[in-house]
């Protein structure tokens, strides 16, 4: 199949010079163009295959598709909720009404609850009596044909009107896709075979070699020079912001648990169970197993009680508390998730309780006993911590974004901080980075209050950028941990692979990645 495709593509540029479009391809064995997510993957493969031989070249293209959810696969296959009622009920005076009863067995209670209301909005059926009847003979039910349409364009013609009323009744779900634009490459030829490299015993028994293709052979090419190992500009950069922490005195959290529940990422936080950033658009869920162990019951309760009701001199988010969504296991989308844990692992010291050994202290299912308001415990120590690690987020891939990528954190934990000496460590910690002309900018996040966006000037850009976000975190977060009141936390982060690429990211990350350039590239310089 791949080679297939392979030949496909060679085939239509040399008859046409270039692919404008690769969703007017059909693809070997199908009928109609390769228009699906799905169908667009199988072309990348080929794409890549062909471009690293040189063959051709290509540009992607960025889309907004649309795929059915499992309601709308239902309708798509058997027709709206309102069709389905239509269907079974007898014509006005040529049947006995159906009882609403007996509508609920015909066609399941839930259709015959959603499909009556949006029957009698259409007029398709009325009431007769005790029972119900339709009024016309015939229906075009237009949702079924918009949800078939959807399955086999990702679109409808009708408009994004059409589209948000489908995406709100959850008939349908946004997808991020891509195409691509072909054109011929340096070494473009219609033959996919590979040139022989070496001759072998066997193509000398059957007289093979004789009609073989050979790469050539360059002779005046140098040795490959025996070299040693040699570390990315990724971890060179790890290695000197790691070197900076240790030497201000902070400790590193371990950070090995790239797997996470919803609670430690998000409910500790104190981040709602309905901000966006927990959508599966931005989030990769885990389907098996799909759900964690459970927290520590105590604490699970105070942090479910604070979100829902409040508590500790906030009101809460007001909104349903779900036990299904706290318990959803997730690659993490950042390490804070690590320094919640962490923290609470410290306050529970601080409590006299033990903790496990690896710090997270989330599989005990043992009660603990809590600090009430007002009650100080003298076993608090200040803690320095800091992580460097990988993090996850369901991102579209371009010049500037990964699906992975480095996240540099940092937490001190001390009793009277205040936002003054926040922004005051964060000028000598990115003094230490090179980066002295630095300003501070007030911003939201959920967890922190105050925050602050912090910016570096840019003397060849000419501008101010953004290189990382702060504040203090909230005391919806830390006193559900059991912190006494007078303990407040400065959290900071900031991206690695950002002040270590030029200007795209794929000359820091991929298979285009120069082995010399990484072998050869200093420590980065962070002086703006």
């Amino acid at each position: 199949m791949a080679e297939a495709i392979q030949q496909l593509i060679l085939d239509t540029l040399d008859k046409q010079g270039t692919i404008k479009d690769t969703r007017t391809l059909v693809l070997p064995g199908q009928i109609d163009p390769a228009a699906t997510h799905d169908a667009q993957i199988i072309i990348l493969g080929a794409l890549n295959s062909l471009s690293s031989r040189e063959m051709i070249t290509y540009t992607t293209q960025e889309t907004l598709s649309h795929v059915l959810t499992q309601e709308g696969a239902s309708i798509a296959l058997n027709g709206s909720h309102e069709a389905r009622v239509w269907a079974v009920l007898p014509l006005k005076g040529e049947g006995e009404p159906v009882p609403p009863k007996e509508l609920e067995k015909r066609v399941g209670a839930e259709t015959a609850k959603l499909g009556q209301a949006n029957a009698f909005k259409k007029k398709w059926i009325a009431k007769d009596g005790p029972g119900l009847v339709k009024l016309v003979s015939e229906i075009v039910d237009q949702t079924q044909l918009d949800m078939r349409e959807v399955d086999s364009t990702g679109t409808l013609k009708a408009g994004e009107k059409a589209l948000a009323e489908l995406r709100r009744r959850k008939l349908i779900t946004q997808r991020k896709g891509q195409w691509f634009t072909v054109h011929k490459g340096p070494l473009f030829s219609t033959s996919i075979a590979k040139p022989e490299t070496d001759l072998t015993v066997d193509m000398l028994t059957s007289g093979s070699w004789k009609t073989s293709t050979y790469k050539r052979y360059n002779f005046d090419a140098e040795g490959v020079p025996t070299g040693g190992g040699s570390l990315h500009p990724l971890m060179k950069v790890r290695d000197e912001i790691r070197s900076i922490f240790l030497e201000m005195g902070f400790a590193e959290m371990p950070t090995s648990s790239f797997v996470e529940s919803g609670f430690w990422c998000f409910d500790s936080l104190y981040v709602p169970q309905q901000h966006p950033a927990r959508e599966v658009q931005d989030t990769f869920y885990l389907s098996d197993p799909s759900t964690s162990l459970p927290p520590p019951e105590a604490y699970y309760k105070r942090v479910a009680k604070v979100h829902e009701h409040g508590g500790y001199g906030s009101t809460g988010y007001r909104a349903p508390w779900s036990d299904t969504e706290s318990s959803k296991l997730l690659l993490r989308t950042h390490t804070t998730a690590t320094s919640a844990s962490m923290l609470y692992k410290l306050a529970a010291k601080c409590r006299g309780e033990e903790v496990d050994d690896d710090g997270l202290a989330t599989h005990s299912g043992t009660t603990q006993t809590h600090k009430e308001d007002g009650e100080e415990s003298d076993a608090f120590r200040p803690a320095k911590l800091f992580s460097i690690d990988r993090v996850f987020r369901n991102e579209t891939m371009d010049a500037t974004h990964l699906a992975e990528f480095h996240q540099v954190e940092g937490v001190v934990a001390d009793r009277g901080l205040t936002l003054a000496d926040l922004i005051g460590f964060m000028r000598v910690f990115f003094k230490k980075m090179g980066l002295e002309n630095i300003r501070f900018k007030p911003a939201y996040n959920p967890y922190t209050e105050p925050s602050l966006e912090i910016f570096a000037f840019h003397p060849q850009l000419g501008k101010w950028v953004e290189v990382g976000n702060s504040g203090m975190f909230r005391p919806e977060m830390l006193e559900p941990m059991g912190f006494p009141k007078d303990v407040h936390v400065h959290g900071w982060g900031i991206g690695l692979e950002r002040p270590t690429m030029i200007n795209n990211i794929r000359t820091l990350v991929g298979h285009k990645v120069s082995i010399e350039n990484v072998e050869s590239s200093p420590a980065v310089a962070f002086h703006m």
